[in-house]
C-alpha cells in the first residue's frame, strides 16, 4: 500500500473554516501587532473524505497572521501596542489640561512643566501658546466638558495598564500642580478625579501627591 494511503483516516470530524472579519491586534503569542483574521467555522462528520453529518458550529476564533496561533474573541479587547501609545499621548495631555485649568495658567513654571510633560508624552511641537489656547476653547462652557472629557479618556486607558504606569500620570499632574507651589484645593479635587478614573484607591492617592512634593 502506497504510505500516504495509510495516513487517510476513514472517518472523523472534519472543520470547514472561513473568514468574518480582519485587522491588526496583539498577539500574545508574537509579542507585538499583527494581522488577524476572525474565523468561524462548521464541523462535520467525514467518511472516506466525504463530509457527511453536520456536527455543529466552531468558533470563533482570531487566527494570527504571523504566528497562527487561535485566541478567543476577547484578545481583540486589548489595544494594539500603536493604539496604546496613542492613549497614553491622550491621557497626559488631558491630565495636563485638567490641573492647568484647576490651577490657572497665570504661573510660568506651572506652564513650562505642563509643556514638558505633553511633549514627553510624544507631541513635540506643543508649546505654551498652543496649550493655553485648547484650554481656554475646552473651558469656554465651564469645566464639565473639561472633566467629562478627562473621565473619557483615562477610564478606557486604566484596565491596560500596570499599577507603575497609572501611578506615574497621576505623578505628572501632581509635579505640574506643585510647580508654581502648594497644592490649590481645585488642584487636589483634579487630581482625585484622576486616581478615580485611573482606578487608584484615595488612600494610594494621598500617599503619591506627599511623595510629589518630596525632592527628587
Amino acid at each position: 500500500m502506497h504510505p500516504r494511503m495509510r495516513r487517510v483516516r476513514p472517518a472523523g470530524v472534519r472543520t470547514s473554516w472561513r473568514t468574518v472579519d480582519d485587522g491588526d491586534f496583539f498577539c500574545a503569542a508574537c509579542g507585538g501587532d499583527r494581522r488577524y483574521r476572525l474565523r468561524s467555522g462548521r464541523r462535520r462528520f467525514v467518511l472516506l473524505g466525504v463530509p457527511l453529518l453536520p456536527r455543529g458550529a466552531a468558533g470563533p476564533v482570531v487566527e494570527c497572521g504571523g504566528c497562527g496561533s487561535h485566541f478567543t474573541p476577547d484578545c481583540l479587547d486589548h489595544p494594539t501596542t500603536t493604539r496604546l501609545s496613542a492613549m497614553l499621548r491622550e491621557a497626559v495631555h488631558s491630565v495636563v489640561l485638567a490641573v492647568l485649568a484647576a490651577g490657572g495658567t497665570q504661573a510660568r513654571a506651572a506652564r513650562e512643566a505642563a509643556v514638558e510633560a505633553v511633549r514627553g508624552a510624544g507631541f513635540p511641537d506643543c508649546g505654551e501658546e498652543e496649550l493655553t489656547a485648547l484650554l481656554a476653547a475646552l473651558t469656554a462652557d465651564g469645566r464639565v466638558c473639561l472633566e467629562i472629557e478627562l473621565h473619557e479618556t483615562l477610564a478606557p486607558l486604566a484596565p491596560h495598564l500596570a499599577v507603575p504606569g497609572r501611578e506615574s500620570l497621576l505623578l505628572q499632574g501632581a509635579r505640574i500642580a506643585l510647580a508654581d507651589g502648594a497644592y490649590g484645593a481645585e488642584e487636589r479635587e483634579v487630581l482625585a478625579a484622576v486616581g478615580r478614573a485611573l482606578e487608584i484607591g484615595a488612600g494610594d492617592v494621598d500617599r503619591l501627591l506627599a511623595e510629589a512634593r518630596m525632592p527628587s
